[in-house]
């Protein structure tokens, strides 16, 4: 486990506290990940939540980083220890020079979360552990979901926030442009592609535009960061993997917003449903992650959920601790 003396403030200020965890170097340069926990002042619980004695590990979506402050409090009193990872090349762990989100292998990030899982306490080698929770919101989702399979045992629960399971224009789609994007990134890998984001999304979180979220719009660009042909590659294997099933041992509970709102122009919809991803598709894809699978469509959802207006987001917060209850064994 991890010097406790290597934890430095973080960006979000008190409590909150980062951790640079060295990944090597690759042809960019040095490569980090970054892991930020919430450690408030100990104080006295006279109700035990159903997350107690149970850490949480947060994996941020695409052109993202963890600025989700209210969601480690809610994780908190459910005396959980949270944690969030900043994956290489985004947020905390962007270096200069370096691609940002880039990748051409979600596998690659097992060395991230392997990293991440060691400084709290949950390497391979731990013994008597506290429980495991994994949350993923969009392709943190996709990749979490891909870990899990790949490491059965080690996580107890897996909860999927808007996980980004299956390509927007569905399997016939993704067949169709697989060949095409894998030629693409065999002969220019880090070639800029089109940008298809409009900044639609981005508009119905950040307080800049309809939104009430203030976060840097260096580390979550309006219209994303540019997308690169072997990173897109990456991204239809693993929604390859997924379509072919999985085997996850851990109970699965995927939020998702009851509605798409998928448009080339502003519609004020776009304020109450997912403007990034076909639900039903991806509802559809969640059911083959493993053998105990909770869909929970949560009504006006953002992408985010957590994102979404108050009363919104609080209906998703009660989704996850009545699932809790139900799915989290104690010990």
């Amino acid at each position: 486990m991890s010097d406790a003396r290597e934890w430095r403030p973080d960006v979000l200020g008190e409590p909150f506290e980062q951790l640079t965890l060295p990944l090597g170097t690759d042809a960019e340069g040095d490569v980090v990940a970054t892991l930020v926990r919430y450690s408030p002042r100990p104080r006295l619980h006279l109700h035990r939540g159903p997350a107690a004695d149970a850490d949480v590990l947060y994996v941020h979506g695409w052109s993202d980083y963890f600025f989700q402050t209210e969601l480690a409090r809610f994780w908190h009193d459910q005396g959980a220890r949270f944690h969030a990872l900043d994956l290489r090349k985004y947020g905390r762990s962007l270096r200069e020079g370096q691609t940002p989100g880039f990748v051409d292998d979600l596998a690659v990030y097992d060395e991230d979360i392997a990293a991440a899982l060691e400084a709290m306490g949950h390497g391979e080698d731990a013994t008597g552990r506290r429980r495991l929770i994994l949350l993923g919101h969009s392709t943190g989702g996709l990749t979490l979901s891909l870990w899990a399979d790949r490491h059965p045992g080690r996580a107890d629960a897996l909860i999927l926030n808007s996980p980004w399971l299956e390509f927007q224009a569905h399997s016939a789609g993704r067949a169709a442009l697989t060949p095409l994007v894998d030629l693409r990134a065999k002969l220019v890998p880090n070639a800029p592609m089109p940008n298809v984001d409009l900044g639609f999304y981005t508009r119905t979180v950040s307080r800049t535009m309809d939104g009430e979220w203030d976060y840097d719009l260096a580390w979550r660009p309006v219209r994303g960061f540019p997308v690169h042909p072997a990173w897109l590659t990456a991204i239809l294997a693993g929604h390859a993997r997924v379509a072919a099933g999985l085997s996850i041992q851990a109970p699965v509970l995927t939020l998702l917003s009851a509605r798409s709102t998928l448009l080339p122009f502003w519609s004020p919809d776009m304020l109450r449903s997912d403007v990034v991803l076909v639900v039903r598709d991806i509802a559809e894809r969640a059911l083959w992650l493993g053998p105990t699978i909770t869909v929970s469509w949560v009504q006006d959802a953002l992408h985010d959920v957590f994102l979404s207006r108050p009363e919104v987001r609080q209906a998703a917060y009660t989704s996850v601790e009545r699932w809790m209850q139900g799915y989290l064994d104690e010990r």
